[in-house]
């Protein structure tokens, strides 16, 4: 028993590493992720002291037991089932189907990644490109929003920005989790959105499996009190106009909800205009485009590097300028108890035609909502003046006297209208920089201004921004 054993020397040395592993991965690993874990959650606890609107526990929630909890849901098995004996399919299958499109939706959200990286990125990104500005918000009624409500903010949908925009606006109040497209499914980026509470959705889906699924993970977000932002038009404007909601969304957070439950869903609207749309010409030359062939905006590395190194040079030469103003506006929080309780309605009980129609109705008073405090900026109001004068040449007091019409008819009408430095004099004035630069306005020998013939389409997308709020202000005048 005494007698020495020999053994290679590479034997002893792989038995010592695997010991080493062994004595990491059962003692000194699980203890520092016990100290990160409490760390992380003393953090997370700090940080809800100072969010009006805390982050809740569903999204704190480790993603694998989101992702069991949504695929073992009882009518995402009864979907699955039905599915199955649609395709004729064995159940596993199904259910297998089913786990890949929980995987693809559910969050993995981390609070360091969004409020030290993401927060911060989007701040940088906004004022690098634009004057970000706050437009209209009702401070009081903001305030007076339950904390134990399920709030969506309902936002008009310009420019893929907008998500940077509304991150970097909201982010001293909560954190949002968004529903973003096909188009963020990059490597790369996909896990960065993903870090960031956003959960992918494939528009236009007409798998009912995939539909059921996302239904109830939206439904277990809203139910779970979790701070969603949602873009009712289901894409970007087109002609720069403000589009009809799209129901699929919408239906999925209100049909579940009990008029009567404890939990109340409140929706803010929220309008966002841009001096320029980055994407203004991709989204016309897209214009007649078939949605159901994939997403007009297709993320390219290759386009986004010549747009950092295209402005870098323009910087290094004291010729790169910002894009003009961006503003964003908050209106009247919307609470969904006491508009069901106007209408006298409860969607759960109400048959598939009925519940549509009164989807339909919520969407469109959202829209409205919507549609009230979307700002008007310079570039707006002078594209408007310039695209009604047509082929005429304006003098630069006339354009200016025509802009001052439209502010005054505007702001009597209660809509916003940004005015920068309170100077209607430059207000104008950026404007027609503005237009000028990209070419969409051109400037006489005498001084004077007309829009160019070539650029009529651009133009009417920048006047369509606004097109909306003269009925609101005619509406009113009557």
């Amino acid at each position: 028993m005494d007698r020495l054993v020999a053994l290679p020397l590479w034997l002893v040395v792989a038995g010592g590493v695997l010991c080493g592993v062994a004595l990491i991965d059962r003692l000194l690993i699980p203890s520092v992720r016990w100290a990160l874990r409490r760390r992380a959650n003393s953090a997370i606890e700090e940080l809800n002291t100072r969010l009006k609107l805390k982050i809740q526990p569903f999204k704190l929630t480790k993603r694998q037991v989101l992702i069991d909890r949504l695929l073992y849901d009882p009518e995402v098995l009864a979907a699955v089932d039905a599915h199955a004996a649609t395709e004729k399919m064995p159940r596993d299958v199904a259910l297998a189907q089913a786990r890949r499109y929980a995987r693809e939706i559910v969050p993995s959200f981390s609070a360091y990644t969004y409020f030290r990286v993401g927060a911060r990125i989007a701040r940088r990104i906004s004022r690098t490109l634009y004057r970000v500005r706050l437009g209209y918000a009702d401070a009081k009624a903001l305030g007076a929003v339950e904390p134990q409500s399920s709030v969506v903010f309902v936002i008009n949908h310009r420019s893929n920005m907008d998500y940077v925009l509304i991150t970097y606006m909201v982010a001293t109040e909560s954190a949002l989790s968004y529903a973003v497209g096909e188009w963020a499914q990059v490597f790369g980026l996909r896990s960065l959105i993903r870090s960031m509470g956003a959960y992918f959705v494939r528009r236009g889906s007409s798998n009912p499996l995939y539909r059921k699924v996302l239904a109830r993970y939206v439904h277990m977000a809203t139910e779970a009190g979790v701070v969603q932002a949602m873009f009712p038009e289901g894409g970007l404007t087109r002609d720069g106009r403000l589009g009809p909601a799209k129901l699929g969304l919408l239906s999925y957070i209100v049909s579940g909800i009990d008029p009567r439950g404890a939990r109340d869903v409140t929706f803010i609207p929220v309008g966002i205009n841009y001096d320029r749309v980055l994407e203004d010409r991709v989204q016309i030359a897209a214009r007649g485009a078939d949605p159901a062939k994939g997403p007009v905006f297709k993320f390219s590395l290759f386009v986004l590097v010549r747009y950092l190194l295209r402005s870098v040079w323009l910087a290094m030469f004291g010729r790169w300028h910002r894009h003009g103003y961006a503003c964003v506006s908050f209106g009247q929080p919307i609470s969904l108890k006491t508009y069901l309780d106007q209408r006298a309605v409860d969607f759960r009980s109400l048959a598939s035609p009925l519940r549509e129609a009164e989807i339909e109705r919520l969407g469109k008073t959202l829209m409205e909502g919507v549609g009230r405090v979307v700002p008007a900026l310079p570039v707006s109001l002078v594209a408007r003046v310039l695209l009604d004068a047509g082929a005429a040449v304006l003098t630069e007091f006339e354009l200016k006297a025509h802009v001052a019409v439209l502010i005054d008819t505007l702001e009597r009408s209660g809509a916003y209208v940004h005015i920068p430095r309170a100077d209607r004099d430059y207000a104008i004035n950026v404007g027609l920089r503005m237009l000028k630069r990209r070419g969409m306005a051109l400037e006489t020998a005498d001084g004077a201004w007309r829009a160019n013939p070539q650029e009529t389409t651009l133009l009417g997308y920048y006047a369509n921004s606004i097109a909306h709020l003269f009925p609101f202000a005619e509406a009113k005048a009557a």
